[in-house]
């Protein structure tokens, strides 16, 4: 069934939460680091106190919400769509938490940690319960290739209009620098995400869904719906023996690694390593909106040759096109500074794009471990959520070695100087000179950790494409 329009109606109410939850995520993970850094002055020690408590916050939450949507006889966790319908609104309002300060605090006070510390728990429990159960209906809607492709086509045209919101936000509060301006748009964001996810959790339907409903009215007569912590580690353990399934999580760890590196610190490396007389406050938004546009517009693009060459080899690609851009820039030097700003753009885009793909073989994982195991639905959640397990700590990881490195050269002394003309010109000069260094080391060894790794994908990519899913 299409739309008048040959708009397919599932297909869109499926995207509809990846284009609410990308105008938030987008705002969300570009703006914090620097929010907190610069403007609420949050110490170095409550800022690696906050990433820790999220890291092993962040790597709990995923199996375990994972477990309680695919098994809980409760229907606003059971049925994918509830679950989307009712945590959508919190989910927003989670997302409001950091840009409003409780108080106007002072360098390094305590309260600014434990701000940052709620702000990035309660936005990723809310996250991940919504988000986890968009993935899984990635999986329920069908097991068909071409259906999942074209899945893939609808969610980038929403992540393309979503991650608008870094550009609109950049323009209208000039870079974070009108914070009035700022909040308010965050405001409309939170409001327009909601409405967004609310239609999937209205009009989205899956395969299982007769099943599930099925399966929650006899849960419901039997009471048999309890959980228990031996079947969370019995399957758990179900889907870590597939060899397949660690060395896609192998090679996901440094992808997302290296994605929160570009998305935390490429402003901060851009504003200190290109001087604004150069680029302008709005080239630069322009620049920043392009890194999470762009992306979309490459996966578009890349439709046909999906089809044509698989995932598999498009990913291997692109891994390989950074490992030369940044040898390129190497050699080049942070001295061209329009061909530095098309190189942090550039690998940005790169980065978000591929990592755009990585639900296909994740759905794969899923079709074949309900196949393995003959189970009579799939256990989309939790295979999700264990790859967050073991994944989703590179998002606190990359943000704590980069801001540690980067007290070590001075930036924090040169951001609580901010107002003063610096008096020793030659430490900007030592902070600049590194950081053009330590970002092109960081890029080389992450791209080289994923390049060890990607070898051995064949047979993960070659066996799932012979499982008969049709």
């Amino acid at each position: 069934m299409k739309f008048v329009w040959g708009i397919h109606p599932n297909a869109l109410a499926y995207s509809m939460t990846t284009l609410g939850a990308g105008m938030m995520n987008s705002i969300f993970n570009f703006y914090y680091v620097k929010l907190f850094l610069n403007r609420y002055k949050i110490s170095e020690a409550a800022f690696h106190q906050a990433q820790v408590v999220f890291m092993i916050w962040n790597a709990i939450n995923d199996p375990l919400f994972g477990y309680i949507q695919d098994n809980s006889a409760f229907s606003c966790c059971s049925r994918r769509q509830f679950s989307i319908l009712y945590g959508a609104p919190l989910y927003a309002l989670a997302f409001l938490l950091p840009w409003f300060p409780w108080k106007h605090y002072e360098e390094g006070d305590w309260q600014s940690g434990l701000h940052l510390i709620i702000a990035l728990c309660a936005f990723d429990g809310l996250l991940t319960f919504v988000l986890l159960a968009q993935c899984a209906l990635f999986a329920e809607i069908s097991t068909r290739h071409e259906s999942r492709l074209q899945l893939i086509k609808y969610n980038q045209v929403a992540t393309l209009l979503g991650s608008t919101s870094i550009l609109f936000c950049g323009l209208i509060s000039d870079n974070m620098e009108n914070f009035a301006c700022f909040q308010a748009f965050t405001v409309l964001v939170a409001a327009l995400a909601t409405a967004c996810m609310c239609y999937t959790g209205k009009y989205s339907t899956s395969q299982y869904e007769q099943r599930e409903i099925c399966m929650e009215n006899a849960n419901l007569e039997n009471g048999d719906g309890t959980l228990s912590w031996s079947s969370v580690i019995s399957l758990t353990k179900q889907i870590m023996a597939e060899k397949n399934f660690l060395l896609f999580v192998a090679m996901n760890f440094f992808q997302i690694f290296h994605l929160a590196f570009c998305n935390n610190f490429t402003m901060i490396f851009a504003d200190n390593l290109i001087p604004k007389d150069v680029l302008p406050s709005s080239l630069r938004s322009i620049m920043y909106g392009a890194g999470f546009i762009c992306p979309q517009c490459l996966v578009l693009l890349s439709h046909t040759s999906l089809k044509k060459f698989g995932y598999y080899r498009i990913i291997l690609f692109s891994f390989y096109f950074e490992g030369v851009a940044a040898a390129a820039m190497f050699i080049l030097g942070s001295e061209h500074y329009y061909l530095l700003a098309f190189y942090l753009t550039t690998n940005m885009v790169i980065v978000q794009a591929s990592f755009s793909l990585f639900n296909l073989p994740l759905a794969d994982i899923v079709d074949a471990d309900l196949i393995k195991h003959k189970r009579r639905s799939p256990l989309s959640s939790m295979v999700f959520g264990t790859n967050a397990l073991f994944t989703k700590p590179a998002q606190s990881l990359a943000p704590m070695l980069v801001v540690t490195i980067l007290n070590q050269f001075g930036y924090e002394n040169l951001n609580n100087e901010v107002a003063q003309p610096d008096p020793r010109p030659c430490g900007m000069l030592e902070l600049r000179n590194f950081l053009n260094d330590f970002y092109l080391h960081i890029k080389k060894k992450v791209t080289a950790s994923r390049g060890r790794v990607c070898p051995f994908l064949p047979y993960f990519i070659y066996l799932t494409h012979f499982i008969a899913f049709y």
